[in-house]
């Protein structure tokens, strides 16, 4: 079947998944507000080309998991049609080539390590600008990729917590400044808890596919009634910390843009209790809300610091 230009071009559109690398665009906006906010530092070359490098390893990371989670996603794209999970659906569904985004994602990983050379030796942003970068980029890619397949593992979901929590945060404040701000080892906190809900909860509408093919993530590890548990537990650490966030230094007004993230978390947190996950309807809701709530968590901070 042949497809016409346009489609092509959505076909590829779909397999970036544009919308998802907003989880981590936003920490990378924050780290760099926090470093103009409290050392009066923003280089614009820098932040575009660090933002350009997030964004190549996001693509890096998706891609590597649209060549190397084909099997399951084509089944579970058969089980339960996800917007949150079984992939994009464009290989299963023979849009474009299964080598596509095997080679698309080695081009981008590279292309970010080129990024990461020229801040450090050309730009000066620091000596360990090559290391956070390498972090992410190679969790990211070797997150699905065999052999290594960190989300087989049982603690990838740690990884991808970290790397979308504390490290883009980070990493923005460093490349602006050459240094950590210690008030971001603390907003990191509730930002990869609630990245790790994410990716947790979109296990669930993969969970049987997952089972089949034998894809030891933590949720098929733990099964679904624990997963509900571990999910409940880290929202109530995630909205803890950000109530707890003032006296941490961090803007009281925090609290008022952090409200109607914590009543969406509320409600989420009750949906888990009463075992909703199971409707597939419901939880495509809850995943759809469960991002708003990461979104938000970082955007409160944001907010709260202007």
């Amino acid at each position: 079947m042949e497809y016409s230009t346009k489609e092509i071009f959505q076909s590829w559109v779909g397999l970036s998944r544009p919308p998802f690398h907003t989880v981590g665009i936003l920490p990378f906006i924050l780290g760099t507000f926090l470093a103009y906010k409290f050392n009066s530092t923003f280089n614009l070359p820098i932040f575009l080309l660090g933002v350009s490098a997030v964004i190549l390893i996001m693509l890096s990371t998706y891609h590597a998991g649209e060549y190397f989670d084909y099997q399951e996603d084509e089944i579970s794209q058969r089980f339960y049609k996800s917007t949150f999970a079984g992939g994009s659906g464009v290989i299963p569904e023979g849009r474009l080539p299964r080598s596509v985004p095997f080679w698309t994602s080695i081009i981008s990983f590279l292309a970010a390590g080129i990024i990461g050379l020229m801040l450090q030796f050309y730009f000066k942003t620091g000596h360990y600008t090559l290391l956070l970068g390498c972090l992410g980029a190679f969790s990211g890619f070797f997150y699905s990729s065999r052999p290594i397949r960190l989300v087989e593992r049982g603690f990838g979901e740690l990884i991808i917590g970290f790397c979308y929590g504390w490290l883009p945060v980070a990493s923005a404040c460093y490349i602006q400044t050459a240094t950590v701000l210690p008030v971001i080892h603390w907003l990191a906190l509730p930002i990869g808890l609630t990245i790790f809900n994410v990716i947790l909860l979109n296990e669930f509408p993969d969970y049987e596919a997952d089972k089949l093919t034998g894809k030891t993530n933590l949720l098929n590890r733990c099964g679904k009634r624990r997963g509900m548990f571990i999910y409940v537990t880290l929202s109530v650490l995630a909205s803890g910390a950000m109530l707890a966030s003032p006296l941490q230094g961090i803007p009281v007004k925090l609290i008022y843009f952090y409200l109607p993230v914590l009543l969406i978390s509320l409600f989420v947190l009750v949906m888990m209790l009463r075992g909703k996950y199971e409707n597939r309807k419901v939880l495509e809701i809850l995943c759809g809300l469960n991002i708003a709530i990461n979104l938000g968590t970082c955007l409160a901070f944001i907010l709260a610091y202007i």
